[in-house]
């Protein structure tokens, strides 16, 4: 059993790379689009708390 050594890793096919570019880009997209449609529930009233000042202390 002989073993083949693989010289070809310097080979860059540019058509590939395009079309991993375009289908990467398309599914992002894709992904931004369908979470712009969601409508995720917000609080309908502001939320105030009043912090009362004794409760600050200055650490030095």
């Amino acid at each position: 059993m002989q073993f083949r050594k693989n010289t070809s890793s310097g080979d860059i096919n540019p058509k590939g790379i395009i079309i991993k570019l375009i289908v990467g880009v398309v599914l992002i997209s894709g992904i931004i689009f369908f979470l712009s449609t969601i409508d995720f529930p917000a609080p309908k009233k502001e939320i105030e708390k009043i912090i009362p000042n004794e409760n600050f202390k200055i650490i030095k």
